[in-house]
């Protein structure tokens, strides 16, 4: 019998990282391709089509990387269930802020799988693309991804296919999330699932809290005689992730007399209410929550920086591919290269029970950075991946000018990088 090679080493970090994930992949070369994804995903390509990721990590052709994301013989389902162990067992028993929202992009043609003219949040109006609801976590100020699924528009199904409305896919991954272990402290939404009474109904059936935006028009039954009451404006201090703060306004809304159900507005000018800082919320949350409602909600822009992070950093709308198998095994490795950085930011590295520190000679990079965010941790990754990617790209150069020192140079450095966790 054959004894299995070992796969090819690239850097360490991702190496440990992608090692959890070995078991789903019966050959080799697929976890050697998913180690270069990776890298190809977290590294400063500003398009990271998998030709140019390619280049950067060494590999001739592009065809192998294509194989393993649309033909290779690996279960999308076992990858996902792997991913959320590593998250819950990073979370641990900490409740979680939850996120649904969906994403879109542009997309020409209709030869890719449930594309359509359609309307598109993240853009504004309706464009032909693709569009996917997600479900992100939020712990000591950090985003981390947990479930997505693609909308599929009424004309593009498939035989197999049936029709779920967008706040009835986010019940299901609400769920899903529920049945994965986690504690949902909160959940966050916009407007969208914010006028949905079925969305709403379930949340009461899961026994959630929630915080929605509503449209400024927003109706409610109300007895006869009954009127609409403003209390007055309370300023409040918006805290950020990074722990600045600004003064914002906020005041309730009574329809009738006060239920279960409690209405909000929030703005950063009483006098004017500019449309890009006014919002309408309704939330079940109970007691004083004024201050603590505006900074709830607040949460949703981690959450929508987070994933402009995964669209623009990472590469969420880069496949080209046309078959939403494939497509969906892009983004879920685009999770996944997602949840890497998170496990390296300094709040998930204190969460777990021995870490090493941050060698020395790495802190000696001028260019490292000492913030806590999940951006600045992608640019020290950046940095550490440097080396690799360097010597993918330069060593084609050295067949031409042969130059061993400099070969040997370029080895070493990626060797000092790798002796360190």
């Amino acid at each position: 019998m054959t004894k299995r090679r070992t796969a090819d080493e690239t850097i360490r970090f991702v190496d440990d990282y992608c090692g959890y994930y070995a078991h789903v992949f019966k050959d080799v070369r697929s976890i050697e391709h998913l180690k270069l994804l990776h890298i190809g995903m977290i590294s400063e390509l500003p398009r990271k089509s998998l030709p140019a990721i390619a280049r950067i990590v060494g590999e001739n052709h592009s065809q192998g990387l294509h194989h393993f994301l649309a033909e290779a013989e690996w279960a999308v389902d076992a990858f996902r269930a792997q991913r959320i162990a590593l998250t819950r067992e990073a979370v641990g028993d900490q409740p979680i802020v939850l996120c649904v929202d969906e994403t879109g992009d542009k997309k020409k043609g209709k030869t890719t799988d449930y594309v359509a003219r359609q309307y598109i949040g993240n853009l504004g109006k309706i464009e032909n693309g693709m569009v996917s609801v997600n479900a992100y976590g939020v712990v000591d100020n950090i985003t981390f991804p947990l479930y997505f699924k693609v909308f599929k528009p009424r004309k593009r199904l498939k035989e197999a296919d049936s029709y779920q409305t967008k706040p009835t896919i986010a019940i299901d991954l609400i769920r899903d999330v529920q049945a994965a272990g986690f504690t949902i402290e909160l959940v966050l939404a916009d407007r969208l699932y914010g006028e949905s009474g079925d969305f709403i109904a379930d949340l009461h059936k899961l026994d959630l809290d929630f915080v929605v935006a509503i449209r400024d028009n927003h109706g409610v039954w109300m007895p006869a005689g009954q009127r609409i009451r403003f209390t007055r404006w309370r300023p409040f201090e918006r805290v950020f992730s990074d722990n600045s703060t600004q003064t914002r306004y906020i005041r309730e809304v009574v329809y009738g007399k006060r239920g279960a159900i409690r209405y909000f507005q929030l703005t950063t000018d009483p006098e004017e209410l500019p449309a890009d800082t006014t919002c309408f919320l309704m939330t079940n949350l109970t007691g004083n929550i004024r201050e603590r409602l505006g900074n709830d909600y607040g949460v949703r822009t981690w959450i929508e920086y987070g994933f402009k992070q995964v669209k623009y950093e990472l590469g969420w709308a880069a496949y080209r591919v046309t078959s939403y198998p494939a497509i969906e095994r892009w983004w879920e490795l685009i999770f996944s290269a997602y949840l890497m950085v998170v496990l390296h930011t300094p709040a998930f590295q204190h969460r777990q029970a021995t870490v090493p520190p941050i060698p020395e000679p790495l802190h000696q990079h001028p260019w490292w950075s000492t913030e806590r965010h999940w951006k600045a941790t992608l640019n020290n990754l950046r940095l550490i991946i440097q080396p690799f990617v360097s010597r993918a790209l330069l060593l084609p150069w050295l067949l031409v000018f042969p130059m061993p020192n400099l070969a040997h140079g370029l080895h070493r450095l990626v060797a000092c990088i790798n002796g360190f966790p």
